[in-house]
């Protein structure tokens, strides 16, 4: 800040503010299959987008994507087994702290998420409320 004669004080140029950090982990299991399907759709150094949008039965559902770039509001966390995870800023404040899994019973397959912010689940589990914002829920396909 300067002072100028005659003036109050001026602000300078304030640097951005700081993006929120992301964390979020992947299980072994979740890694493996990852790794796999990224080989078979012959992106071996592809990574793993995990996203959150509006919608679903509960007001948000989780996404997944192969992405073969980081966009500008990317962040990249770092998974076992050399998968990198992609989240949006966007999504960061939805899905920080969530585990990725990777379920394979009678009833499914697949990847699931566990996210410690959500405070509700549908049973279909690929949607979810959070505290503070709802969410616009709809019929589940």
């Amino acid at each position: 800040m300067t002072m100028l004669a005659g003036m109050g004080p001026t602000l300078g140029k304030q640097a951005p503010p700081a993006k929120p950090a992301v964390s979020i982990t992947i299980t072994e299991r979740a890694a493996v299959k990852a790794k796999q399907l990224l080989a078979e759709k012959g992106h071996d150094e592809g990574m793993l987008r995990v996203f959150v949008v509006g919608g679903g039965c509960s007001g948000y559902q989780y996404g997944m994507a192969i992405a073969d770039a980081v966009e500008s509001d990317d962040q990249v966390v770092d998974g076992l087994e050399g998968v990198r995870i992609v989240v949006d800023e966007d999504s960061i404040p939805m899905i920080s702290g969530a585990e990725i899994d990777y379920v394979e019973d009678l009833m499914k397959s697949g990847f699931t998420i566990y996210n410690p912010n959500a405070t509700s689940s549908c049973a279909c589990g690929s949607s979810f409320q959070a505290a503070g914002s709802a969410g616009t829920p709809r019929p589940c396909h």
